[in-house]
């Protein structure tokens, strides 16, 4: 579900690209250090905008570092590492853990329960550290479960789950910018909800699987409907995030949050139209 909230490289500076990457590499090296391999395989490019973002809000003194990565070994990767660095990396454990456990619960995916199986030791320390999120993510992720079971077509029910869960990592402590990252949260979530569900309807509907879409697909205006409700969602998520002080690498937050954002979007629309093209050329 995750992997939409990335930059659009391509627009970015070179020193810009280059901070972006070190911030990820940095991730990357805190979740190998703290839980080892199987923890490094959850690492997606979404906690690195949750790093840059608190890194900007609260302006956390930063370590540059560099090391040799195995996929790189040649040269030696830079790293930039903080407090939210570490944050982020048991954030991105909590939730891979109990997304695992739910799917193998749900569905009996068996990668999910071996999964599952290899962080269940590991997170104990994560949900120790931070019982107020984990909590959250917990009975959230329970709650759309439930929503699933039952095949709700109300799409605020589970994106709600969702926007629920994001608002509660945007919180790393209970301050007076407290409302404004659960604001900002809440509808990044509940966007990163339906984005992937509006992704994924296709092999649903073949698969007859649940997806919130479905019965809304069936409506003319289906297109138009799931582009202003995205638009909507991050929408609210920029006000919110135009509220905050946020002065350094902001033209990274702003890269992704009103560019990058809409990458898979972009690329499912011209899967689709190239599909449309060949099934004209065929007939």
């Amino acid at each position: 579900m995750f992997g939409y909230v990335t930059a659009n490289e391509l627009e970015l500076k070179v020193k810009e690209f280059k901070k972006y990457k070190a911030y990820y590499c940095g991730l990357c090296q805190c979740l190998k250090n703290k839980y080892g391999v199987s923890g490094q395989m959850t690492l997606t490019y979404d906690m690195t905008f949750l790093i840059l973002l608190l890194t900007s809000l609260y302006e956390s003194e930063t370590k540059a570092n560099s090391f040799r990565c195995m996929i790189h070994p040649v040269k030696r990767t830079a790293v930039l590492q903080n407090e939210f660095t570490e944050y982020a990396a048991d954030m991105n454990l909590i939730l891979s853990y109990y997304h695992l456990k739910d799917d193998w619960e749900d569905e009996r995916k068996f990668f999910a329960l071996t999964g599952s199986t290899l962080l269940k030791r590991k997170v104990k320390m994560a949900v120790g550290q931070y019982p107020r999120q984990a909590a959250v993510i917990q009975r959230e992720l329970n709650q759309l479960s439930e929503f699933e079971k039952t095949k709700s077509d109300n799409l605020d029910e589970p994106a709600g789950c969702f926007g629920r869960l994001m608002e509660e990592l945007f919180v790393y402590k209970e301050d007076c910018w407290e409302e404004v990252l659960r604001r900002m949260g809440f509808y990044l979530g509940k966007f990163i909800y339906l984005m992937d569900a509006y992704e994924d309807l296709p092999e649903d509907m073949k698969k007859g699987n649940y997806n919130p879409l479905r019965k809304m697909s069936e409506n003319e205006c289906y297109e138009e409907s799931c582009k202003e409700i995205f638009c909507m969602m991050m929408g609210e998520c920029a006000a919110a995030f135009e509220k905050l002080p946020c002065v350094l690498d902001v033209d990274i937050l702003r890269n992704i949050l009103y560019d990058g954002i809409w990458k898979q979007y972009q690329k499912f629309q011209e899967k689709k139209s190239e599909e449309l093209t060949d099934d004209k050329k065929s007939i």
